[in-house]
């Protein structure tokens, strides 16, 4: 089956392209490199290229032949064939493939793009955005596109789900790829219902039991004294991963946040005085606030997010250390709130994985500091309902910087003096 549009080249350009399109794909899929991608299709390539030299060749000396020779038409016929190889082999991408111009017009798309995204052979060439337009598809192509959509419904069969990625392909074209993620979709949400309920289980007797160990008075039985405190901090931090779990799954259940008007200096006030608490004067704890804009986003899970970036430096940092809060403008608009300490620091390796559930560097120092390996997980995902990121840069033996990047479009101008100090009163 070919998809072709009328604009699409044709003969051994179309070859060309279409390997091109071939290894262009492939190196989205399957993760190939450019170049070792080039070595597979090389071959191919350089026999296209002699074919067509042959046939320009022959096309010169046309008038000096009255008809093409066996081997000249064998040639031929071996150009068309490796063509619609090239194209059948790009048609049968399980992934919807779409070629698009420099001004997202469809030039080339194949079976797949028309199952899951709609298209037809008997649409006019037309931008990809007019097409799709009033799915979520087309909202997504008409934003910058920075980042991959990583689930969003099909358009043509809402019960599907896709994953889709733009890519620069050539000097003036793009290409859309398109995967069905429907069964990884269906999976994710299993594993997110199990943990909500097994979560939701656990609460009730857990709070049972740490309730009954608070009642006994280890000064009745001094001998148990040290077993019921051990029984009473397990049953804590039992208590506080089933919480973390459940906030979890409230996160990643919603699609959006409220829309609040966050002042920021006296959050900042609040988060010093939590970890001057938690520290018990055991580091000194300073804020550095450049800026006075505000966050437009949930005050609630915003706190939540910041309160676990400076729990986790007063936790890991030794006694003695220095612990910096700080928050600050960019030069394109956007906000960092960072939280800066003198511990221990990370090696590189463990960086890219610190967001996972339950990840540890150390295991027995999380569990010897009480952390519950969640909440770097639970301050990625609020960030991410506020379309920002978490930059984290550490180094062993120098200590650790984990920054909150709030986008531009979340950054609100300060309030006037007499508003800021009647909202930071009540703290």
């Amino acid at each position: 089956m070919r998809h072709a549009n009328p604009g699409f080249p044709t003969g051994p350009a179309a070859v060309l392209v279409a390997t091109l399109v071939l290894a262009a794909v492939a190196t989205a899929v399957w993760g190939l490199s450019w170049w070792s991608f080039g070595v597979v299709l090389g071959g191919q390539i350089i026999t296209l290229a002699w074919l067509v030299v042959d046939m320009k060749a022959t096309d010169r000396d046309a008038k000096n032949v009255p008809l093409p020779s066996p081997d000249q038409r064998q040639k031929r016929r071996r150009l068309v064939a490796q063509l619609h190889d090239v194209r059948d082999a790009a048609g049968a991408l399980p992934d919807a493939v779409v070629l698009l111009d420099a001004r997202g017009n469809v030039r080339w798309f194949n079976a797949a793009a028309t199952r899951l995204l709609g298209l037809r052979e008997r649409h006019p060439e037309g931008s990809l955005t007019r097409r799709l337009a009033g799915s979520e598809l087309g909202t997504w192509l008409q934003t910058d596109m920075a980042e991959s959509a990583t689930d969003m419904p099909a358009p043509a069969d809402p019960s599907l789900r896709l994953s889709v990625t733009l890519m620069p392909f050539g000097a003036h074209l793009r290409l859309l790829l398109a995967r069905d993620i429907s069964t990884l979709s269906r999976l994710e949400q299993v594993r997110r219902d199990f943990v909500a309920n097994v979560s939701h289980e656990l609460r009730t007797p857990l709070t049972v039991i740490h309730g009954y160990l608070e009642l006994l008075d280890p000064t009745d039985v001094p001998e148990l004294a040290p077993v019921l405190g051990e029984m009473r901090m397990q049953s804590q931090r039992m208590r506080q991963i089933v919480e973390d779990l459940l906030t979890l799954s409230r996160l990643e259940t919603r699609e959006a946040l409220p829309d609040e008007e966050v002042a920021m200096v006296p959050l900042l006030e609040t988060l010093r005085r939590e970890a001057e608490a938690l520290s018990r004067g055991r580091h000194g704890i300073t804020v550095e606030a450049s800026s006075r804009a505000r966050l437009r986003g949930s005050i609630h899970h915003l706190h939540s997010a910041f309160s676990n970036l400076v729990s986790n430096a007063v936790r890991y940092t030794p006694s003695g250390g220095e612990i910096v809060i700080g928050w600050r403008q960019t030069a394109d608009g956007e906000a960092v709130f960072s939280v800066r300490d003198s511990g221990l620091g990370i090696s590189a390796e463990h960086l890219v994985r610190l967001t996972e559930r339950f990840y540890r560097v150390s295991s027995s120092r999380s569990r010897e500091s009480g952390g519950t390996g969640l909440g770097l997980s639970i301050v990625k995902h609020v960030l991410n309902l506020h379309q920002s990121r978490l930059v984290i840069e550490s180094e062993p033996g120098r200590g650790s910087t984990f920054s909150c990047v709030m986008e531009a479009s979340r950054v609100l101008p300060p309030e006037n003096d007499g508003s800021s100090r009647a909202e930071a009163s009540p703290d």
